[in-house]
C-alpha cells in the first residue's frame, strides 16, 4: 500500500502537472494544444506528469516536441511538411517502380555496400508522399496497413522485418546461465556491481536495447546525471536474498509503444538527477520482513520538486529496409532549476571469443568522421557474419527551453559526441586483483568520464570504491592469489593514461554527448543516430533533420494505424490506449535466450573447469538443450527466462498482433532440442524438470482459432505439428504423475496462480506422493483440449477420428474420478 508521500510524488509523475509548477508557464499552455492525429487527440508535448507513466494520455500514441537545428542544411533535398493524415483509402493497383529486390533471411553478409539498393528513391523523398499512400496505390483493393503488409513480407521470407528488435533482455546478471558457483547462488556469484566490469558468456543486457536476432550486435542507452558513482547502464533492483519480497527491479521505466515487426518502439525511461540511491535501496530492503511493504524509489525522495530526467528512446526502420534504423533519444528536464545530462549510446559486441581455446575471428569496431556537407561521427561494424554496417552519430542541437526557443547566448550551434572504444573484456584487474591481456576493459567508459571511478593512483592511497568490494570465492580462476580468496578490499590496479584507446578501435563503442544547462520545466536535449549498411552520400537523412524525423513520425503513424484496425465496435480512447500499450509491453518483452547445456554444464576450454559439484546442482538431466532462439519473456528483469506455461499464456495476446510469431513460441518448446525424448517440457532454468499446469493443448487451440478468425487463415500443418508432440507430452504426464494408474495426478502446482503447498523442486517432507483434485482437473482440462484439436484435424484426415475417441474415453474417465 503506497504511503501519503509516495502518493504526492506518483501524481507528481503521473498527474496532470508538474507539482503544479506549470501555471503561467509557457510549456503548460503548449501542452495542452491539441493536435490531431490518426488515432485520436492527445497532448502535444509528452510531459512524464501527463503521459509519461501511461497514465495521462488520451492517444494512442504520445507525440514528442523535438528541436530541430537553427538553419537547415542547404543544397539538400527536403522533405515536404505533412501533416498527420487518415489511413489511406486504397486506389487502384499499379506497380511501383525501383521496389525493393529480396532481402537475405540469416543476415549472412547483409550489410555490403555500394549497389543501387541502398540509395533511396529521392523522387519519392522530395515527393512528400507518406509510404502508406504510395503502397495503397500499389496493392490497390489488397490495402490493409503497412504494418500488415511488412508482416506478409516477413512471412514469406521476402524481408527480414524482425532481423532488428527488442532481443536484449533487462537483466543478464545474477542469472542462471552465468552462475558457475559450486551451491548454485546465481544471486551472489554474478551480482549487479560485477556487471559493468565482467563480461558475460551467455546473453547481454542494457537500456531500451535492441540487437539482431542472433545477438551479434547490441545497442542501448547509457546516462550519466553528474552524481552517481558509475554510469546509469542497465536497471537496477535488489536480488532474492537483499528482498524482503524476493528480488524486484527498483527503476521507473516504460514500454510505450512497439508494432510487431518493431517497424516503430517507444520507450520511457525516468533517471533522477540526484544521485542514484544504491545502497538505500539495499539496506532499507534488507532491514524489513515479509509482513511490510518492500522499499520502492519513490520512497526515497530522489524524485522530489521534480528533479528527474524524462528520457523517450524511439526506434524507427527505414519503409522498405529492415536494417536502416532510426534512433532518436528525447530527455526533458522536469526539474526547477537547468541540468547537465550525459547522453551516451553503446554500440558492442557481446564477448564470443574468451571462451574457446582458438579465438574465432574478431569482430571490429572503428571510428571516424564522414559526410560531405557535415561531419558525422561514425561507428563502423566489421563482422564475420553479421557483414559490415555503420553506426551514424548525427550532431545535436544544443538545448532547447520548454518553449522550443534555443539561448542565443551560449555560442554553442551542436553538440557533437566523442567517440570512446574498449574492449568487452572482463577487468581482473578491478574485480580480482589479477591481470588484464588489455588495459581497454569492459567498464573503461566509466573510469574516462567518472573521476570518482578510477582506482587509485597508488596502493597506498583509500578510495571509496574499493572499501566496500568483497573478493569472489572464485578469485583464483581468474588470476588471484590463495590468500586473497576470503573477504577483503580489492587491489588497485595501475592507473593508466588512457582508460579508452586512443586509436579509436574495439569491439564496445560509446557515442558521449554532454548536454550542459538544459532549461527547466521542461526544456529538451535530443541525440540522433542511424544504423545502416548505407554510405553517407546514399542517405539524405543523415544530414537533414527533417527527413530523419519525418521518417520517425511516419512510422509511428502506421503504428496508428495498425493498432486501428485492431479496434472493434465503439472503444474509448482511453482503453485504446491501455491495449495498444499492454500489446506493445508483450512486444518489448522478447529476448534473445541463449543456453547449450553441454557447454554450460562442463566449462569453457579457455577458462578454469567449474567446481566439481557444480554438476549436481542443477539441471543435469537436461544434455539435449541447445537454445538461440528469440523468446517471449514473463519480465526482461524480474524473470528474463523463459517459463513454459507463462509462454503458453503469452501466445494468446500475442496471437492478435502478430500469429506467426505466436505459433513459433508455442512450436518450438516441443521441438526436440527443447522437449525431452519422453515428452517433458522444460519448465524454467531455475530448474528444467519442475511441472507446471498443462495448458500448452490450449494455447496452441486458442492461437489457431484467434488466427482464423482475425486473419482468415487456417494452419493446419502447424496444428498438427504441435497436436502430435502433445501425444508425447501426454504420454509423459501418465506415466510419471499418475504413479497408481487410477487417474489421480500429482504435480505439487495448486491453483491459478501455480502456488504449490510443498516445494514442488523436492521431495515431500513427508515422504510419500501428493494427490490433488486440481491435478486430476488441470489434466481433464488438458484432455478435452485435445479432444478439440483431434476433432479439428479429422475435418481433414480421418486419421484422427480414433485418436478422438480415445482422448474422449480419457475424459470421461477422468470426470468420473473427479465426480468420485
Amino acid at each position: 500500500m503506497a504511503t501519503s508521500g509516495v502518493k504526492k510524488v506518483q501524481q507528481k509523475l503521473f498527474g496532470t502537472g508538474v507539482s503544479g509548477q506549470d501555471e503561467g508557464n509557457d510549456s503548460s499552455q503548449q501542452q495542452q494544444q491539441q493536435q490531431t492525429n490518426e488515432g485520436g487527440t492527445f497532448p502535444a508535448d509528452p510531459n512524464a506528469s501527463g503521459n509519461g507513466g501511461g497514465g495521462g494520455g488520451t492517444g494512442p500514441g504520445l507525440t514528442l516536441i523535438i528541436p530541430k537545428p537553427r538553419a537547415p542544411t542547404p543544397n539538400l533535398p527536403r522533405k515536404q511538411q505533412q501533416t498527420s493524415d487518415p489511413s489511406p483509402k486504397p486506389g487502384p493497383e499499379k506497380q511501383q517502380d525501383g521496389e525493393d529486390v529480396q532481402d537475405g533471411v540469416d543476415g549472412e553478409g547483409d550489410g555490403a555496400e555500394g549497389g543501387d539498393g541502398d540509395r533511396l528513391d529521392a523522387a519519392e523523398v522530395e515527393s512528400g508522399i507518406p509510404f502508406r499512400q504510395r503502397l495503397a496505390e500499389k496493392l490497390g483493393g489488397e490495402y490493409k496497413g503497412a504494418e500488415r503488409y511488412r508482416l506478409v513480407q516477413d512471412d514469406k521470407r521476402e524481408k527480414h522485418w524482425k532481423r532488428w528488435g527488442p532481443y536484449l533482455s533487462d537483466r543478464q546478471w545474477a542469472t542462471v546461465r552465468e552462475d558457475y558457483s559450486a551451491n548454485g547462488d546465481a544471486w551472489s556469484h554474478f551480482p549487479h556491481e560485477h556487471a559493468r566490469s565482467r563480461a558475460y558468456r551467455w546473453g547481454e543486457d542494457g537500456i531500451a536495447g535492441i540487437s539482431d536476432n542472433h545477438q551479434r550486435l547490441c545497442l542501448a542507452l547509457s546516462l550519466w546525471n553528474g552524481q552517481d558513482p558509475i554510469l546509469k547502464e542497465r536497471l537496477f533492483g535488489v536480488t532474492g536474498h537483499q528482498g524482503n519480497h524476493g528480488e524486484d527491479v527498483k527503476e521507473l521505466y516504460y514500454y510505450l509503444d512497439s508494432t510487431p515487426t518493431h517497424s516503430y518502439m517507444k520507450f520511457l525511461y525516468k533517471y533522477p538527477q540526484k544521485r542514484f540511491p544504491y545502497e538505500e535501496l539495499v539496506q532499507e530492503n534488507q532491514k524489513r520482513d515479509r509482513t511490510v511493504s518492500e522499499y520502492e524509489i519513490l520512497d526515497t525522495g530522489v524524485f522530489e520538486e521534480d528533479r528527474y530526467w524524462d528520457v523517450f528512446v524511439e526506434y524507427a526502420k527505414d519503409e522498405q529496409k529492415p536494417d536502416n534504423i532510426y534512433v532518436r533519444i528525447t530527455a526533458y528536464n522536469r526539474g526547477p532549476d537547468p541540468a547537465t545530462l550525459h547522453i551516451i549510446p553503446q554500440l558492442w559486441f557481446p564477448n564470443t571469443w574468451s571462451w574457446p581455446l582458438e579465438k574465432p575471428p574478431m569482430p571490429s569496431l572503428t571510428g571516424s568522421v564522414k559526410g560531405k556537407d557535415s561531419n558525422i561521427n561514425t561507428v563502423s561494424v566489421g563482422h564475420p557474419t553479421l557483414g559490415k554496417t555503420h553506426l551514424y552519430c548525427l550532431p545535436s542541437p544544443p538545448p532547447v527551453g520548454p518553449t522550443n526557443e534555443f539561448d542565443e547566448d551560449s555560442g554553442i550551434d551542436s553538440v557533437d559526441p566523442d567517440l570512446l572504444f574498449t574492449e568487452n573484456d572482463t577487468n581482473f584487474s578491478r574485480l580480482f586483483g589479477g591481470t588484464n591481456d588489455s588495459p581497454y576493459v569492459k567498464d573503461a567508459f566509466h573510469d574516462h568520464i567518472i573521476p570518482s571511478h578510477r582506482p587509485p593512483a597508488k596502493e597506498t592511497e583509500t578510495d571509496d570504491f574499493f572499501a566496500h568490494k568483497i573478493r569472489s570465492r572464485t578469485a583464483s580462476i581468474y588470476g588471484g592469489e590463495e590468500e586473497d580468496l576470503e573477504e577483503g578490499p580489492c587491489t588497485p590496479f595501475p592507473p593508466t593514461e588512457h582508460y579508452v584507446n586512443p586509436e579509436k578501435k574495439g569491439t564496445k563503442a560509446a557515442a558521449h554527448y554532454v548536454f550542459d544547462d538544459v532549461p527547466g520545466h521542461g526544456g529538451c536535449a535530443v541525440v540522433r543516430l542511424k544504423l545502416t549498411p548505407a554510405r553517407v552520400d546514399r542517405d539524405p537523412s543523415l544530414e537533414d533533420e527533417v527527413l530523419f524525423d519525418d521518417a520517425i513520425e511516419e512510422r509511428r503513424q502506421e503504428a496508428d494505424e495498425f493498432y486501428n484496425s485492431l479496434v472493434f465496435g465503439p472503444i474509448t480512447d482511453d482503453l485504446k490506449q491501455v491495449m495498444r500499450q499492454a500489446l506493445g509491453g508483450m512486444l518489448w518483452t522478447k529476448q534473445y535466450y541463449r543456453f547449450i547445456q553441454k557447454e554450460w554444464l562442463e566449462g569453457d576450454p579457455a577458462q578454469p573447469p567449474p567446481p566439481p559439484e557444480r554438476k549436481w546442482v542443477r539441471n543435469k538431466n537436461w544434455p539435449h538443450l541447445h537454445i538461440e532462439d528469440i523468446l517471449s519473456m514473463p519480465d526482461k528483469w524480474e524473470y528474463p527466462f523463459f517459463a513454459a506455461w507463462d509462454t503458453a499464456f503469452h501466445c494468446i495476446p500475442l496471437a492478435v498482433v502478430d500469429p506467426s510469431f505466436a505459433k513459433k513460441q508455442l512450436d518450438l518448446l516441443t521441438r526436440e532440442w527443447y522437449m525431452k525424448p519422453d515428452g517433458q517440457i522444460p519448465a524454467y532454468e531455475w530448474n528444467f524438470s519442475d511441472v507446471n499446469p498443462p495448458v500448452h493443448a490450449w494455447a496452441t487451440f486458442r492461437v489457431y482459432k484467434i488466427e482464423r478468425k482475425l486473419y482468415g487463415r487456417e494452419d493446419n500443418a502447424f496444428l498438427e505439428r504441435v497436436f502430435q508432440k502433445l501425444l508425447l507430452n501426454f504420454t509423459w504426464w501418465v506415466n510419471q504423475k499418475d504413479q497408481g494408474g487410477n487417474n489421480v495426478f500429482e504435480g505439487g502446482f495448486l491453483g491459478l496462480d501455480n502456488i504449490g503447498v510443498f516445494n514442488r523442486s523436492e521431495p515431500l517432507p513427508t515422504g510419500g506422493t501428493l494427490r490433488q483434485a486440481d491435478g486430476t482437473a488441470w489434466m481433464a482440462f488438458y484432455c478435452l483440449n485435445m479432444l478439440n484439436m483431434a476433432l479439428e484435424l479429422a475435418k481433414h484426415n480421418p486419421v484422427y477420428e480414433d485418436i478422438a475417441s480415445k482422448f474422449f474415453e480419457v475424459c470421461f474417465s477422468l470426470l468420473v474420478r473427479l465426480l468420485v
